[in-house]
């Protein structure tokens, strides 16, 4: 009956809403923007730089790349590996084309909702949070619209995918040492609890440090992979354009299920748009919302672009996506394997288990916050800490199908929400880079209050601190 109602659900926004939507809002806001993702890319990389371990008030906050750490973590998770594997494996060659069109288009969606988070951020115990739930109800007046978005994401994020990426990791450890998967998944439970249970300082710890290892780690194995085959790029480039417009029937579906596998997995490992990611975007301390804005659209490059290709060749260049019954992550493990030897799945299961265990810690913490939006009581929050951690129990010994289809679901739901808003209030973060881009040509470090744009209420955030300012210069 469960299975049913999802497929059902599923079928419906995925086929004829969501990726229409996706689509229309991307291109809308890449011209609205002239194309940011593009001709910005340079301040961008220049902007993560300067980020690095710097909060704007001494530290009180969370830093550029604090934040960044955050959001990546969630995003650089099991989609990146299992996800592409899966896509792959359904929709053939031709879905890697969409993984990317999405991501390059989807860049400037997540711009505008990561500056809206920082725009309406709020103060929180020495630091900010914020996100789409915060943005709805103080920047279109509706509150009921951000009690559902905060419902949807903490029941998906917090709850759902995180049974998504436990269940990859167990699988993949089950996979590559025999080890039963309900002794991984107590093992994984456990940690997870020592972790949610310390705050988002602790969370954000764990990101910095160990998102820019696993990453790294990850794409110069892979990097090795396509030097040994650098031969064979050319052919595998021009086999995944040619099986996105279903010009090679032999793989998947021909284009409609390339196009819908694609943007389908594309979305749920960058989450451009969905309204995830700028939950951790206003946790940051910058002098201007723009300057997290880039960076967080820096994030679905890095996401997409670099480590979800990074599977794709790896799993292309070897003759393993042919094979009937090897799909998601064991499809990787066996690729890659095949290319540099059996320590592959090893490797394989420890980049999972890194790759999922900040998705989860990241997951857990947009939960957080947007329960802190709804209910400011304690209580709540420990009752949400245990579900988390039963969840991820639950995804250790769970059937596969059943787990990603209702993250599917949730995923549709929580896009659509947030498309609908951001597309309302596009108007204010347009403003506030063309407010950013002028301070920058003047040659300042750009420093936004809320008169910066006319008629723009309740970012009480930047309205203390103009008020500090005036303050300052009367005494």
């Amino acid at each position: 009956m469960l299975e049913n109602f999802v497929a059902v659900g599923n079928d419906l926004l995925w086929s004829y809403v969501l990726i229409a939507m996706l689509i229309i809002v991307g291109l809308y806001f890449t011209y609205k923007t002239k194309f940011i993702q593009i001709r910005q890319l340079g301040e961008m990389i220049r902007l993560l730089r300067e980020g690095v371990g710097e909060s704007v008030n001494g530290g009180k906050g969370v830093s550029a790349f604090g934040a960044f750490a955050l959001s990546t973590a969630s995003r650089v998770g099991t989609g990146n590996l299992a996800g592409v594997s899966l896509a792959i494996s359904i929709g053939g060659p031709g879905a890697v084309f969409w993984m990317w069109l999405i991501a390059l288009i989807g860049s400037a969606s997540a711009f505008v909702e990561a500056t809206l988070a920082q725009v309406y951020k709020v103060k929180d115990q020495g630091g900010f949070r914020g996100g789409p739930a915060y943005y709805m109800e103080k920047g279109l007046n509706k509150r009921w619209m951000g009690i559902i978005f905060a419902i949807l994401i903490t029941t998906s994020f917090g709850l759902v995918f995180n049974a998504v990426q436990a269940n990859t990791i167990t699988l993949a450890v089950e996979n590559a040492y025999g080890i039963d998967r309900i002794v991984t998944g107590i093992f994984l439970a456990a940690v997870t609890a020592y972790i949610i249970f310390g705050g988002v300082k602790r969370i954000v710890a764990i990101s910095e440090w160990l998102v820019p290892i696993m990453a790294g780690g990850y794409l110069l194995i892979a990097g090795y992979v396509m030097i040994v085959n650098f031969s064979e790029l050319p052919a595998a480039i021009t086999l995944i354009v040619k099986s996105a417009f279903g010009l090679e029937q032999a793989f998947g579906g021909g284009m409609g299920a390339a196009m819908l596998m694609g943007i389908k997995r594309g979305l749920f490992s960058n989450e451009a748009g969905m309204g995830s990611a700028p939950n951790a975007a206003a946790t940051a301390d910058v002098s201007h919302p723009v300057k997290q804005g880039l960076i967080q659209a820096l994030g679905v490059f890095v996401d997409t672009l670099l480590i979800c290709s990074a599977t794709a060749f790896i799993v292309l260049l070897s003759d393993s996506y042919q094979t009937e019954g090897l799909e998601g992550i064991q499809l990787l493990q066996v690729a890659l394997s095949s290319q540099v030897g059996s320590w592959a799945m090893s490797f394989v299961a420890i980049a999972v288990l890194l790759f999922a265990f900040t998705s989860v810690v990241g997951n857990y913490y947009y939960g957080q916050t947007n329960i802190e939006f709804i209910h400011s009581n304690k209580k709540w929050i420990f009752v949400y800490r245990l579900a988390v951690v039963g969840m991820t129990l639950f995804g250790s010994i769970a059937k596969v199908s059943i787990v990603w289809d209702l993250a599917d679901l949730f995923m549709a739901l929580m896009a659509l929400t947030n498309l609908i808003a951001i597309l309302l209030l596009g108007k204010i973060a347009f403003a506030a880079l063309e407010d950013y881009l002028q301070q920058r040509k003047q040659g300042a470090d750009p420093v936004f209050q809320a008169s910066c744009i006319a008629g723009l209420m309740n970012a009480e955030c930047w309205e203390e601190e103009q008020d500090a300012k005036k303050e300052e210069r009367i005494s």
